[in-house]
């Protein structure tokens, strides 16, 4: 342990020799750096918050290589997060890839075409909080995978990242590529990236809407997604806000799947989910009912939070119904002990297995949607 102190505190003076352009102080002194991880085995993580268009990929570069330097760092990783006082709506652009990497194959000074990161683009949603919405897309993500798809996970829940717990990736970090994209975390046979990889769970993420904003376009463009993939997921946070839109915005999502719980306090936000998706031009691909009853010892089902709301609902707006998932115990133990429900062979599998085959038919009879400009070089 106070080994790992000592390297810390290495860490820590190593990126006050790095000067701030703009106050003239070290970059930690600054405050400049956030989300700072030291691990044991010498890997180190942090973020270097930067304004909206500046040009500060050589200030990234200059601190990861002082870190580098510390005796007992064996890995680095510095990434840019934005903070700007750009209006909302207006374009921008991550800062960490810098402009002179160029994918091999590609000529120097002219850009690569854009390309999708995965055949088919799927997020899910709930609009409402607690309602399952991660475990349903870790499932779902493992269903198809065990199914032998290709698949692949983002966590775009940048203030409470919950899939290095249920994938089982806690304590794991992407390395760099030599194009310096993050390499994605592979776990029960999905392709994953998550902010919860960068920074330390003890550490709350206290972030402005920009900040937010800039977090998840790099983990969209500065991942090194595999060019196979046939679908991604994508766990949103709850809401309709900044990382909803942005996720429209700068991915050709090819639908979205609603989440809730059968009561009414969470089939108003479904509403609200399905018109901001709508509005956006998004295909809302149907809606899962999450914990729609428990089954008791006799075979009884008792509907807890009420019974068919999320179905109604559906019905009520011309979305279609995929499924209905009850309370199970394994879906738990599975989240919390990192082994998805949907990777063995209980009741949890099954349902999951048939949710993946309905969601697959819901995107293939989905409308065509025009692709925005991408991130992705």
């Amino acid at each position: 342990m106070s080994g790992s102190v000592d390297l810390t505190s290495r860490v820590r003076a190593a990126l006050d020799t790095v000067s701030d352009p703009a106050t003239g102080k070290g970059l930690l002194a600054s405050g400049r750096i956030s989300g700072l991880v030291v691990r044991e085995d010498g890997r180190i993580g942090f973020v270097l918050e930067t304004s909206a268009g500046a040009a500060d990929e050589p200030l990234r570069q200059a601190a990861e290589a002082a870190v580098a330097a510390v005796p007992g760092a064996s890995a680095v990783t510095a990434v840019l997060t934005a903070h700007s006082d750009t209006p909302p709506g207006a374009s921008q652009r991550p800062s960490a890839a810098p402009s002179s990497i160029q994918p091999s194959g590609s000529p120097r000074g002219v850009p690569a075409p854009p390309r999708r990161p995965a055949r088919h683009i799927v997020a899910v949603a709930s609009a409402k909080g607690g309602v399952g919405k991660s475990t349903v897309a870790v499932n779902l993500a493992v269903a198809a995978a065990r199914a032998g798809l290709r698949a692949g996970l983002l966590d775009a829940d940048v203030f409470g990242p919950s899939l290095p717990t249920m994938m089982g990736t806690v304590g794991r970090k992407p390395e760099l590529t030599p194009a310096k994209k993050l390499e994605p975390l592979t776990a029960h046979g999905v392709t994953t990236m998550s902010l919860g990889y960068l920074v330390s769970p003890d550490n709350p993420v206290v972030w402005r809407g920009p900040m937010v904003v800039s977090a998840v376009t790099q983990m969209i463009s500065d991942t090194a997604w595999p060019e196979d993939l046939d679908i991604l997921y994508i766990d949103t946070p709850p809401g309709t806000g900044e990382v909803q839109l942005t996720l429209v915005q700068h991915l050709p999502l090819d639908g979205v799947i609603i989440v809730s719980t059968p009561q009414e306090v969470a089939l108003a936000d479904v509403r609200r989910g399905v018109g901001m998706f709508r509005k956006t031009a998004v295909p809302v691909l149907g809606v899962i009912e999450n914990m729609a009853w428990y089954e008791l010892p006799d075979g009884t089902r008792d509907h807890v939070f009420g019974e068919g709301g999320a179905q109604r609902t559906a019905n009520e707006l011309s979305t279609p119904f995929l499924g209905a998932l009850p309370i199970l115990s394994e879906l738990r133990k599975g989240g919390d002990a990192g082994a998805p429900a949907a990777g063995g062979d209980g009741v949890a599998s099954t349902a999951f297995a048939l949710l993946n085959d309905a969601v697959l038919d819901a995107v293939a009879s989905a409308p065509g949607k025009p692709a925005p400009v991408l991130l992705f070089e």
